[in-house]
């Protein structure tokens, strides 16, 4: 694997957030099992590549080995248990930033195609190069704003899945992300601590019967290693109205619910 961004600084931390990585997932079956040959290696890989671009682009705030190990790969490895069987096989990834948790889920589902949306164009090319580096012929990358994206015809009601980390809170996020998916398809959201009676839950909800979406579903799961972790799922049941998403900037300065 070779590419533009230099990977000889960052190689012993990267060793180490995956041995930290592998020592977690031999307690965690529900996750190991789904990963194949060479998962772990490229997922090393990454975190060099990451790590080496962040010095010039701002990517990522967590650099120790045990942050990233945890606080990206484990992370976004435990949507795994989640995700199932996607139909269509197309995954979009909103506000891609540094890539998680697009690569480490696009190396662990080499079956789906992976298109990661992120508008800031210098992160953008980076998340190209860091694809062509890893040989993941299944990523993509667009530099464009997810409002756009999703009234493309190319995109718009294509998707089986949309993930989400640390882009919007949820009316905002299910604005942006149901128009983007088929019937049937999932948008899986990463969250902190939350209660079903969280009033972002209550807000998601108002917003989805608006796009077409089923009531927000909390997963308050995930590996002990991430502490208070839940997921926020919600189906796409119906077909969204036209008119949304709405102008970018629009869906977080006026959210549906």
């Amino acid at each position: 694997m070779s590419g533009p961004f230099p990977r000889q600084t960052w190689a012993g931390t990267a060793r180490a957030a995956r041995d930290i990585l592998e020592a977690d997932l031999s307690s965690l079956p529900e996750i190991a099992a789904q990963l194949g040959d060479g998962a772990l290696d490229r997922m090393e890989a990454y975190v060099e590549l990451l790590l080496a671009a962040n010095e010039r682009l701002n990517l990522t705030r967590l650099t120790h080995p045990d942050e990233v190990a945890r606080g990206h790969l484990l992370d976004a490895l435990a949507a795994l248990p989640q995700l199932g069987d996607v139909q269509p096989a197309l995954a979009i990834d909103l506000g891609s930033g540094g890539g998680v948790p697009a690569f480490p889920l696009a190396i662990a589902r080499p079956d789906l195609s992976w298109l990661l949306v992120e508008s800031v164009g210098k992160k953008a090319q980076a998340l190209a190069g860091f694809a062509e580096a890893l040989a993941l012929a299944n990523v993509s990358v667009v530099a464009e704003r997810a409002e756009l994206i999703g009234r493309d015809p190319h995109y718009r009601e294509r998707g089986g899945l949309v993930t989400a980390r640390a882009v919007a809170s949820l009316p905002v996020l299910a604005e942006l992300a149901l128009p983007l998916l088929a019937q049937g398809g999932l948008l899986l959201a990463w969250k902190g601590p939350l209660s079903p009676a969280d009033e972002e839950l209550q807000r998601g909800a108002t917003a989805a019967a608006l796009l077409g979406g089923a009531r927000p579903q909390l997963i308050q799961a995930g590996p002990p290693q991430l502490g208070g972790h839940s997921f926020v799922r919600l189906t796409k049941q119906g077909t969204t109205p036209s008119r949304y998403a709405r102008r970018p900037g629009e869906p977080a300065q006026r959210p549906l619910g």
